[in-house]
């Protein structure tokens, strides 16, 4: 059997290339001279318009996704990284079944999949249907050869050696019997918390924001519930979060926002209202759309009992100790989705 012989470094130059024209997409730089006009247009059409095909992919926010992606994609990150891990001889087909909750979600796994080595087959949701394409488009004009190692999929996924699946719990369940007979690497619904002290100052809560309304508070890594001490005032929240109050304005948010106000009124649950956000108390790691929960602790051991009995649904924690306030959303290449090292789970196909 023929493979198309595309060497690593080869991989890794066209990556960065990539890179390049992301950041200064994102932010507002001129255009490199490695893309002809027409293809940045198009790519800038894209940004402008993705909001019309789905409402939570705001400019902003495809910006920012840009802003987190080409940090990694440059030829020192990338070298170092890879450095720890094989190179396939032969390339095998890994399925990608990627989730579209925001977007380029997915791109991590398929990063990993041509930087192994391997071939990408991939399943796109269909709420994150276009941005990747045309990414595709603009990497493989600067390695043709990696033309033969990806295929967006439209039907059936056939012809896979592995499987890398990322969806609800529902979904898990479909997977786990679909999937049964091939290696596969899925993952179901995971959300992250934020562990106060008391001790935080109005700017870490204010960057605590970020941690919960970047992306309309939809991907894994955005916060749903905080820890806080018995005695902490939640005003001091209420007001260091105030910057975020624009979120409210976003049509889809602001219809949660109304949905859910009016759900816990009709049946009479406690809530804390601020007129962009809904606080209530609630041992439950997952929170509705525009709703978060909270618990109070005397004793920090409570905490460290909460989070070894939910390590299985936790992305990560935010706080003292932890990740610092604002960065959940921004994630190193080594920080692999659920701790499960993507790479080592490809190697074993070197």
């Amino acid at each position: 059997m023929y493979f198309c012989t595309v060497e690593r470094s080869q991989i890794i130059s066209a990556f960065a290339a990539l890179g390049s024209i992301l950041d200064a997409l994102a932010t507002g730089k001129n255009r490199p001279q490695i893309i002809t006009q027409s293809e940045w247009e198009a790519l800038e059409n894209l940004i402008e318009k993705e909001q019309h095909f789905n409402g939570w992919f705001t400019k902003e926010a495809i910006q920012n996704v840009f802003v987190e992606i080409s940090s990694w994609l440059n030829a020192p990150t990338l070298e170092e990284w890879l450095s720890a891990y094989p190179y396939a001889n032969q390339p095998q087909n890994v399925a990608l079944i990627l989730p579209g909750n925001l977007p380029l979600v997915g791109f991590h796994d398929f990063l990993c999949v041509l930087c192994s080595g391997h071939k990408a087959l991939v399943k796109l949701s269909s709420e994150d249907a276009r941005l990747l394409p045309a990414i595709v488009q603009i990497l493989t004009s600067f390695e043709p050869q990696l033309k033969e190692r990806i295929t967006i999929v439209s039907g059936k996924l056939q012809g896979f050696d592995a499987v890398i699946a990322t969806g609800s719990d529902n979904s898990m369940l479909h997977f786990k019997q679909y999937f049964a007979n091939c290696p596969h690497l899925l993952r179901g619904h995971r959300t992250s918390i934020a562990v106060l002290n008391g001790s935080e100052t109005p700017e870490e809560l204010t960057a605590l924001g970020q941690d919960i309304f970047q992306y309309f508070g939809r991907g894994c890594r955005n916060v749903t519930q905080l820890w806080i001490p018995e005695n902490f005032e939640l005003n001091r929240f209420f007001e260091a979060i105030l910057p975020y109050a624009e979120v409210i304005n976003h049509k889809k948010y602001g219809n949660n926002y109304d949905y859910n106000k009016a759900v816990h009124l009709m049946n009479q649950v406690p809530i804390l209202d601020n007129n962009f956000v809904l606080l209530k108390e609630s041992n439950d790691l997952h929170s509705p759309l525009s709703v978060l929960h909270y618990q109070r602790y005397n004793d920090h051991n409570e905490v460290l009992t909460f989070l070894e009995e939910n390590q299985q649904q936790i992305q990560c924690i935010v706080g003292h100790n932890y990740l610092p306030f604002g960065s959940a959303q921004c994630p190193q290449l080594t920080d692999y989705a659920d701790g499960i090292d993507t790479m080592q789970f490809l190697g074993n196909f070197a």
